[in-house]
């Protein structure tokens, strides 16, 4: 079975919704949860990403704020939890702070796109390997073997692998990738590969998962948050009609 990861955006559509919609995620079925902290910056998102990040902020999302909120549930979540996000929040929260917050709040990795994998192996793998922590890279189509096998001996939990060179969300996103897929099939990473950018559906999962280990969705479920105001029954029904 091929597992599948959802997205959304910390603090939307309302500050105090997380927790309902982390529980909701677990509920209906899904493997792992990736929980984006907002950020005023967000570059590599598209615009639906984007206007989460800016509803979350002004619905007054912190880095802090939403440690709390995980704290309170920590018991009841069973599948992994991955933040994702930009490192400079990270680095005025302080890193090492950060990371001990994480180990106390029952995530198990992070995504910090913008943070070099050199700066990472000189500075920061240390403090993660002590507050048992993944740390997950990504790589593209455009990324050579040799930087692929790179990015992978360093990653933990596991490598995301952005199905085209884009941001997330792009309608103009090539899914199915077939040399690059198959380039990544063929290279024996350690990590599991998950394949993310694009996808909306269950055929859209269903194909680019056949080479891959899972698939991570993430603009077309805070669509459902932005958009429905009966946002729980349709992102349940979403969840369903992938996972199901």
């Amino acid at each position: 079975m091929k597992k599948l990861n959802i997205y959304f955006t910390a603090g939307i559509p309302e500050l105090e919704n997380t927790t309902d919609i982390i529980q909701l995620i677990q509920d209906s079925g899904a493997d792992m949860i990736e929980i984006g902290m907002p950020y005023s910056d967000p570059v590599a998102d598209g615009p639906v990403i984007q206007q989460a990040h800016e509803l979350a902020l002004k619905n007054g999302m912190t880095i802090s704020k939403l440690f709390s909120q995980l704290k309170s549930i920590k018991n009841q979540i069973k599948i992994p939890l991955i933040l994702m996000g930009y490192i400079n929040p990270v680095l005025s929260f302080g890193f090492e702070n950060f990371c001990k917050e994480c180990s106390e709040s029952g995530i198990s990795g992070l995504i910090i796109p913008d943070l070099p994998p050199v700066e990472f192996e000189n500075n920061y793998h240390p403090i993660l390997a002590k507050y048992n922590l993944n740390f997950t890279f990504l790589v593209t189509p455009e990324t050579s073997d040799e930087r692929i096998l790179y990015l992978d001996s360093l990653s933990s939990g596991f490598l995301y692998a952005v199905s085209s060179s884009s941001t997330t969300g792009n309608e103009n996103a090539v899914l199915k990738n077939e040399n690059y897929l198959s380039r990544l099939a063929s290279l024996k990473l350690k990590n599991p590969v998950m394949i993310g950018f694009g996808i909306k559906s269950k055929e859209d999962f269903e194909s680019v998962t056949e080479k891959a280990d899972g698939g991570i969705i993430g603009t077309a479920f805070v669509n459902i948050l932005l958009q429905n105001k009966d946002w729980k029954t349709k992102a349940i029904d979403f969840i369903h009609s992938v996972k199901v």
